[in-house]
């Protein structure tokens, strides 16, 4: 599985790529230059267990480490895996 992101001024967006199809996504919204607000991450039923949304959850924390940035998780998935596990907090706004 590919994760592939893309960004413009004030929004983001992290695709799951599988055998050259989209089977999932995380978007984001920037909210100014230090911090991210995850706002939406949706799988596609046929990769339900597969840890899909975790790994796109991941690729955004990555992605806020390497620019020190903070995350704002507004998505319920998103706020489930960031808040239960301690190796988040650094990120945690």
């Amino acid at each position: 599985m590919e994760i592939k992101h893309s960004q413009t001024e004030t929004k983001g967006i992290f695709e799951a790529i599988e055998d050259g199809l989209k089977v999932g996504e995380m978007t984001y919204s920037k909210a100014g230059t230090s911090k991210i607000i995850i706002d939406h991450t949706q799988v596609d039923p046929s990769q339900n267990g597969k840890g899909v949304g975790k790994k796109l959850v991941n690729a955004g924390v990555a992605y806020a480490r390497e620019n020190g940035l903070k995350i704002l998780p507004l998505c319920p998935f998103a706020k489930k895996v960031l808040t239960g596990s301690e190796e988040y907090q650094d990120v945690l706004s």
